[in-house]
């Protein structure tokens, strides 16, 4: 038999109060696309970080074509043809295509030269690039291409993939599939993390499962299903959202008009958004990335200010309050970025919970902080949410980016709001955490709360929609009844057919 490209054998990673990785074996052979699965907190994270040279296993051994490989670095680790794309990009909006891939290289050339290679490279795998454009101009999907083609200029033997495709349109999702069976043509190896199980099916040869941190299976995806991949995942039976009749009551908030400017040079412009939400309803918001969702988002949270009557609550004006005197009235949301805007990196759990639950929670009183009071809130929404975290003094930072958003969402959820916002929900969560967050969405407009559900995952949003509307170039579709939506009739309203019938809802 030949010798795999990369052996894992007996990987073991610990960390105070949890096993990462227990004793992980498996190969990745030589122009395999290989998937990685496993629930958040399953420990792929840290097994594809010790690959690449930013953690140091405890114990066990790797070898790069039969030879002993242990990179104290992820410059040791490239030089060997290891390159990796992350979930979340490092790139400098200011700078151009070119100046921020050069920033990744040990000796870059010239920038005429490297301009060239850009194109050549980006042509030859159908992702085309204009190496001087700058960044902050780019969409999602461009922007990731960029990640892409800085590491297709090492000529990479092993291709890392950290939910590539959770900012891509499906067409952009079509184009990098077409990219990758090429790269898999050529002889490259690429190991594949997502969530989304379907793409796995399609595009993986092998897949291997981890639970807790240990490998508890492997499989061949084409035979395999969606569910029973799930279903190895989590080791039990997996829940689907259920969605009981509803009654709407009144609008709980509505938008009239409303036009903000961009926020920043690279922000996008709000254009005459009309919205309109009612107790007890979910309005889904879908769009390709970076057409106005961040934007939208601060401007219903408070942290964008508008006129008074821009913003209105059960009638009442709240366009020049800010997201403190909301909450207060039962206006919460979840941002998109998790680590740094939803929650502080460095702070604890318990303190994250403080800086949102405050005021509805009553964790202060006459100034001083009832931490706690402000504990006992942290720990009821690891309980409820399945946060797997040692304990709520643990920082932010320290959780795996699907727990992190169970938290943050479990956060705002638990406070009981009249008016829910958030963006992109399910972010990088894995197919049971996804089916729990809907599930308490759904749970809080059965008790009469309002939510918005601003997503570019459109079968999330399906799912739970009782109507949808699109952002594109900051403005947002007349509202239509999500039951019944084609694919065609959101791919329209997605692209901008803003003058579309409002179905009544």
């Amino acid at each position: 038999m030949s010798v795999p490209l990369l052996s894992l054998q007996g990987l073991t990673k610990a960390y105070p109060g949890v096993v990462a990785n227990d004793t992980v074996s498996f190969d990745i052979g030589e122009g395999e696309v290989h998937a990685l699965l496993g629930e958040n907190g399953a420990g792929k994270s840290t097994l594809v970080k010790m690959i690449y040279g930013l953690v140091k296993p405890d114990s066990g051994q790797m070898l790069l074509r039969g030879e002993p490989f242990a990179p104290a670095e992820p410059r040791a680790a490239r030089a060997d043809g290891i390159a990796m794309v992350f979930q979340h990009f490092s790139l400098f909006d200011a700078l151009n295509v070119a100046e921020n891939i050069a920033l990744g290289m040990e000796n870059p050339p010239e920038m005429r030269d490297l301009a060239a290679r850009i194109r050549e490279v980006s042509e030859t795998y159908g992702l085309p690039l204009d190496p001087f454009r700058t960044v902050g101009d780019l969409s999602a999907g461009e922007r990731q291409r960029v990640e892409i083609i800085r590491c297709l200029l090492q000529d990479p033997k092993l291709l890392i993939m950290d939910e590539p495709t959770s900012v891509l349109t499906p067409q952009e999702v079509d184009i990098l599939f077409e990219t990758l069976q090429k790269l898999r043509s050529e002889g490259t190896s690429i190991l594949y993390i997502s969530h989304k199980l379907e793409e796995i099916r399609t595009l993986c040869d092998h897949a291997t499962i981890l639970r807790l941190g240990k490998n508890v299976g492997e499989c061949t995806p084409a035979d395999t299903s969606a569910r029973d991949m799930a279903e190895m995942m989590v080791g039990s039976t997996l829940q689907t959202p259920q969605r009981g009749s509803r009654e709407f009551g009144p609008v709980a908030m509505d938008i009239s008009g409303l036009s903000v400017p961009a926020p920043s040079a690279f922000g996008t412009a709000l254009k005459n958004v009309h919205l309109t939400v009612r107790k007890g309803e979910i309005l889904g918001i879908g769009g390709v990335a970076g057409n106005g969702q961040d934007e939208l988002l601060g401007v219903l949270s408070g942290e964008t200010l508008t006129e008074a009557d821009a913003v209105k609550l059960h009638g009442q004006p709240i366009g020049k309050l800010g997201p403190t005197a909301r909450r207060k009235l039962g206006v919460l949301a979840a941002p998109e970025e998790r680590l740094g805007h939803a929650a502080a990196p460095d702070m604890s759990l318990t303190e994250n919970a403080m800086l949102t639950g405050s005021v509805r929670e009553g964790l202060e009183k006459n100034g001083f902080l009832d931490w706690g009071k402000t504990k006992d809130f942290a720990e009821r929404i690891i309980k409820a949410f399945d946060v797997r975290t040692p304990g709520p003094g643990n920082a932010a930072r320290s959780l795996s980016g699907g727990n992190l958003q169970k938290y943050v969402i479990g956060r705002e959820v638990l406070q009981n709001p009249e008016v829910l916002v958030v963006n992109q929900p399910t972010w990088g969560v894995d197919a049971a955490a996804a089916a729990a967050i809907r599930q308490s969405l759904l749970d809080l407009a059965a008790k009469g709360a309002a939510v918005i559900c601003i997503s570019q995952d459109l079968d999330e949003l399906m799912e739970i929609s009782d109507s949808f509307a699109a952002l594109n170039e900051g403005r947002l579709s007349a509202p239509r009844k999500a039951a019944g939506l084609t694919v065609d009739e959101i791919g329209l309203m997605m692209g901008g057919a803003h003058g579309m019938e409002v179905a009544h809802v």
